[in-house]
């Protein structure tokens, strides 16, 4: 894993905790049966709200909130090629915690617990009305910590 937000791949794996599985559908699939390019894109997203509900912070999404997380980046590299019908523990962890902002790494593995692809992303909070970027509180840092 040659990328660059992954330093030292043995010690970057062993930091996740937190997984769901997919299965790939055929819709999901290119006439060769190749997972679409496009697809583990929407997996980071299932992962992710299953991964912020897991750590209890999933408030974001009530439409009291003032305050909803966007995202603003998100990048996938592909090392193996995945197949329709193949089963994928797709993990999700917070690498870094900003001021307003989250870095997420994932990770996919196979059936024989192969690297197919990995990922990351950006996650921003920002104030619902004017569209600019609100501070976690302390007790969202815990949360998006882990701690």
């Amino acid at each position: 894993m040659g990328t660059k937000y992954i330093d030292n791949p043995i010690e970057w794996e062993e930091e996740f905790t937190f997984h769901i599985e997919v299965k790939v559908r055929f819709s999901e699939t290119d006439m060769y049966g190749h997972l679409n390019n496009t697809v583990p894109f929407v997996y980071f997203e299932e992962a992710r709200i299953e991964y912020l509900k897991h750590i209890g912070y999933y408030n974001w999404a009530s439409s009291n909130s003032e305050k909803i997380i966007v995202v603003a980046d998100l990048q996938c590299d592909f090392l193996k090629q995945v197949y329709f019908d193949e089963i994928l523990k797709i993990y999700v962890k917070a690498a870094h915690v900003g001021t307003s902002s989250v870095d997420i790494h994932y990770l996919a593995k196979n059936a024989e617990d192969k690297s197919v692809f990995t990922g990351r992303g950006a996650l921003v909070q920002i104030n619902k009305s004017t569209g600019k970027g609100a501070p976690w509180t302390e007790k969202e840092k815990i949360i998006l910590h882990g701690k």
